[in-house]
């Protein structure tokens, strides 16, 4: 039998943390870094379609990994008429694994009526007033994660109404709440059916009818920057709202477990300067575009759109090496080299379907004598918490 919601949380924090799950290995990223819930697809329908997301037949094995964690299910994609056959199997078979259901199409919010499932709006609702929060309300509505256009005043308002989720991390779209059909027009690749290929990231010139061109300072004139509400969280936390969610379904087992951890830290207590600064640090770390406050605080203007094109982050990984065996009871792994080398000293991360974490590399053996490194194709004795075999190693660098 699973808590309520309401019990689990006054365990933890008053504000619910809730993550991202592309797969099973950023899955389990999100539980070992402390979320209260997390967040996941099914193949086809949802609004991150070209993420790695889960089949029905996985919410079994879900449900049993995250223990009593809560589990909500993205439907979110524009509906038609010949799908609603196929939601409302998925919506069927999903009941008794999830607790609630993220979506805004009416129908989908009337089929989970009819199987007594819990409804979240999602964002793709742009719920931006207190009319519209009571109309979802009267609708059967538990929550509604509201339109990201929203300042701090405005969502304090709505949480008078209806328990609210809010973004507090990750990417931001151009479009905003995510109704963009530039991808539709291009590529023949709706957003609105999770298939978004991401026009707005790229480099644009701009070029009068006659042809001439020109190059703008910023030829990345659609890409925003990514989220960041760690410097104002406590301003968050006072505006009323329910849930936090961490934006990042297409995103690294190791950015989850980093921005869940850092965000779960600052949920528990209130954050010193040092400890924001710090906080900020390792955010920075894993992938980003730069931060931006977004609406919260203040309308964007031109210093929150990114110009660079492969991410800001301060730090890369390399898939260097396999696990092999792994002994229980002395707690070291008999490590297979399958890529460059590891060293003594080296920061890794350790990823499987039930592992993650990092570590540094204190000391390594081959036939009970210690090295200092290993190459390519041979194998070594390396001292970690518990892992399987099959789990991979990442070299962690920084970038140059």
């Amino acid at each position: 039998m699973r808590i309520p919601v309401g019990a689990f949380l006054t365990m933890k924090s008053k504000i619910e943390l809730l993550a991202p799950a592309g797969d099973f290995r950023s899955l389990i990223a999100a539980v070992k870094a402390g979320c209260d819930s997390v967040y996941l697809g099914i193949k086809g329908w949802n609004m991150r379609d070209n993420a790695r997301n889960f089949e029905i037949s996985d919410l079994a094995k879900i449900r049993k990994m995250i223990g009593d964690k809560k589990l909500y299910l993205t439907l979110n994609t524009i509906i038609y008429d010949s799908e609603l056959g196929k939601i409302e199997k998925i919506i069927k078979k999903a009941k008794k694994y999830i607790d609630a259901v993220i979506c805004w199409d009416l129908s989908v919010i009337e089929l989970c009526k009819k199987y007594k499932i819990p409804v979240h709006i999602s964002t793709q609702a742009s719920v931006a007033n207190s009319e519209a929060a009571k109309f979802y309300k009267r609708m059967g509505a538990e929550r509604i994660v509201l339109a990201r256009e929203l300042n701090l005043k405005q969502i304090k308002k709505i949480s008078k109404i209806i328990d609210t989720e809010v973004f507090a991390h990750g990417a931001l779209c151009v479009s905003e709440s995510g109704r963009c059909f530039t991808s539709q027009f291009l590529h023949c690749k709706s957003a609105n059916k999770g298939e978004c290929k991401q026009p707005c990231r790229k480099s644009y010139i701009v070029r009068d009818e006659l042809g001439n061109e020109l190059k703008v300072e910023n030829s990345r004139i659609f890409s925003a920057k990514d989220l960041c509400t760690l410097p104002f969280l406590e301003k968050i936390k006072r505006a009323g709202v329910r849930a936090i969610k961490i934006e990042g379904r297409n995103r690294e087992p190791e950015y989850v477990h980093s921005v869940v951890s850092v965000y779960r830290n600052a949920l528990d207590k209130k954050l010193s300067r040092e400890e924001i600064k710090s906080g900020t640090q390792e955010l920075e770390k894993v992938y980003n575009r730069e931060f931006s406050s977004g609406f919260y605080l203040r309308h964007p203007g031109p210093d929150d759109f990114t110009k660079d094109d492969s991410g800001s982050q301060k730090e890369t990984k390399k898939f260097v090496a396999t696990i092999k065996h792994y002994w229980k009871k002395i707690n070291v792994a008999r490590v297979y080299i399958n890529a460059d080398k590891l060293s003594v000293g080296d920061e890794i991360i350790v990823s499987g379907t039930t592992t993650f974490f990092k570590m540094k590399i204190d000391d390594m053996e081959i036939n009970h004598k210690k090295v200092q490194s290993v190459e390519r194709g041979r194998e070594v004795g390396i001292k970690m918490p518990l892992a399987r075999e099959g789990d991979e190693i990442y070299l962690v660098k920084r970038r140059a």
